[in-house]
């Protein structure tokens, strides 16, 4: 990491015109770290543009910094975006390493001449990060955000880093990917983190609950939906799954990031150790896949969904219908029976 940021630095000594951007869907991990990364560039002479591929959960609007963040996919933000890219000389690419996590933004971000950084802790990175800051045992890229300042600035105190807007940005990050601590990946140096974090007058409990209890009536209603209605249970398997139709989402009037987090209800059950969520939205089939101990989720996303992540929490994608979907993920299951019953 070290030479890395050496070369960074001297690319940063002038300022840029930056693009910094995270995956598609966005979740407090993707916008916390990409906001706080974006604000400290800010605060050293960079003219710095934040691009969201899509839109983004309502719960996350509140974060310091999102009334100026740009949606590609949205018909008055995508000219802009496309101006911005084009003049941009560096593009960070934050909590993902495959350009495909763009959507419709990753060709753009793929034929421009600026450098790019990636900023991420999810395995195997795609190559093409001229400066690639990649950490698998990093509990969040907020996470490596936090590190990546504090390496820049060894010589400052905390409190000098970091101010409440960045403390709260990077916070969100890594309360939400680890589960509000309580996810395998906690380590010390998560806690410490925070802690430093903290120092900024950062209230942990009012950004907790403005991210997990700051819902509409009608997201409740749609996770008793699910819940009640939805949640399939094979025992044999120790898995759970729910299945999510367009005309289930438009009939609640779900919006985007309305779905996040919902896959890990499955885990809840008794003895259930891996659990799948699947998504028809806009003539795509999303998958979220979330497991406990030593079963690897991630085996699942990228040997039969196109996708990957992390060992007990992946995604993937199928261009089949959804019950054909379905079908295949049950077709799967004694493929790693003996490997769900074995975990203790």
């Amino acid at each position: 990491m070290n030479q890395t940021i050496e070369e960074l630095l001297a690319f940063l000594a002038t300022p840029q015109k930056i693009i910094v951007t995270m995956h598609r869907d966005p979740d407090a991990d993707a916008l916390g770290s990409s906001l706080g990364w974006a604000r400290y560039l800010s605060g050293k002479g960079h003219e710095v543009t934040v691009i969201s591929p899509t839109d983004y959960s309502a719960n996350l609007r509140w974060l310091p910094g999102m009334d100026q963040v740009l949606v590609f996919e949205k018909s008055g933000d995508n000219a802009i975006c496309k101006k911005k890219i084009k003049e941009s000389t560096l593009i960070c690419c934050l909590d993902f390493s495959a350009l495909s996590r763009l959507k419709d933004l990753g060709k753009l971000v793929e034929k421009s001449a600026a450098p790019k950084m990636v900023i991420d802790h999810h395995l195997e990175p795609e190559d093409f990060a001229t400066y690639l800051i990649w950490d698998t045992k990093a509990a969040a890229t907020a996470q490596l955000v936090y590190q990546i300042i504090k390496l820049i600035e060894k010589d400052k105190t905390p409190q000098q880093m970091f101010d409440l807007d960045m403390a709260e940005c990077l916070y969100a990050g890594i309360m939400t990917d680890t589960g509000s601590f309580r996810h395998s990946n906690v380590t010390p140096e998560v806690h410490y983190t925070v802690a430093e974090l903290m120092l900024s007058g950062l209230d942990t409990s009012r950004v907790h609950r403005l991210i997990y209890d700051n819902a509409p009536l009608s997201r409740l209603q749609f996770l008793g939906y699910v819940l009640s209605q939805k949640l399939t249970v094979l025992k044999e398997y120790r898995t759970a799954y729910m299945v999510l139709t367009e005309e289930e989402l438009i009939r609640f009037n779900s919006s985007t990031g309305e779905t996040e987090g919902i896959v890990n209800y499955g885990l809840q059950v008794e003895n259930v150790v891996m659990s799948a969520l699947f998504i028809e939205r806009k003539g795509e089939i999303k998958i979220s896949f979330r497991s406990v101990g030593t079963f690897s989720v991630r085996d699942v996303a990228s040997s039969y969904f196109s996708g990957g992540g992390h060992k007990n929490a992946s995604g993937g994608k199928s261009d089949l219908s959804i019950t054909e979907t379905v079908d295949k993920f049950l077709e799967i299951l004694p493929e790693y029976q003996a490997q769900l019953i074995s975990v203790q």
